[in-house]
């Protein structure tokens, strides 16, 4: 019998618990085998400055991931370097394990953009896209995508960096071994 995997690319700039609820949800939901956190390394749709490097969100995913058996992260696109496109991720894994059925989580976010990825009628073919809605969003979802149902929390890591930055608590909004992280390593400039 092959393996479900869940594939969730991100920024991941912080994790938080919504990324875990959603993660969780869609493993529950689609009887996944595990769920596979992949930070990108330079995302090709959301352009920023003073994003924290990609082996520093890897470590606070780990971190985040800790306590799941069924998580697990993957450095493929940090260590690939340059634009991470969701194609060259999928045709990776496809290779190493041709076997498994792959899907690919996104949030409602992404869902109205999906139409600006490289090569999506491709990438199409090769995994199952699963939509997680995200709080506020009623826009343009495709048709083709399988949805799932969460909780919802109106949580993004834009508003936690912002949090931080001016001295405010985020607790109880990342997990606590995530802010033990971003607290020792004095990452997103909190005062």
């Amino acid at each position: 019998m092959s393996e479900r995997i869940g594939l969730f690319g991100g920024t991941f700039d912080p994790p938080h618990l919504a990324h875990l609820i959603m993660a969780e949800e869609a493993k529950n939901a689609l009887n996944l085998d595990e769920v596979w956190f992949i930070p990108v390394h330079t995302p090709p749709h959301k352009q920023r400055e003073n994003m924290i490097s990609g082996e520093e969100r890897l470590m606070l995913v780990e971190a985040a991931i800790e306590d799941n058996a069924g998580f697990r992260t993957s450095s493929v696109e940090i260590e690939r370097g340059g634009p991470s496109y969701t194609i060259d991720t999928v045709r990776y894994f496809k290779q190493q394990a041709p076997e498994t059925e792959f899907f690919f989580l996104i949030g409602g976010d992404m869902a109205d953009q999906m139409d600006k990825w490289k090569d999506i009628e491709k990438l199409r073919r090769l995994v199952e896209f699963v939509f997680v809605n995200r709080p506020g969003y009623n826009g343009y979802k495709p048709s083709w995508l399988t949805q799932v149902e969460a909780p919802t929390m109106h949580v993004s890591s834009s508003m936690i960096r912002r949090r931080l930055r001016d001295g405010e608590t985020v607790r109880y909004i990342v997990p606590g071994n995530v802010l033990k992280e971003i607290e020792r390593k004095k990452l997103y400039g909190q005062k």
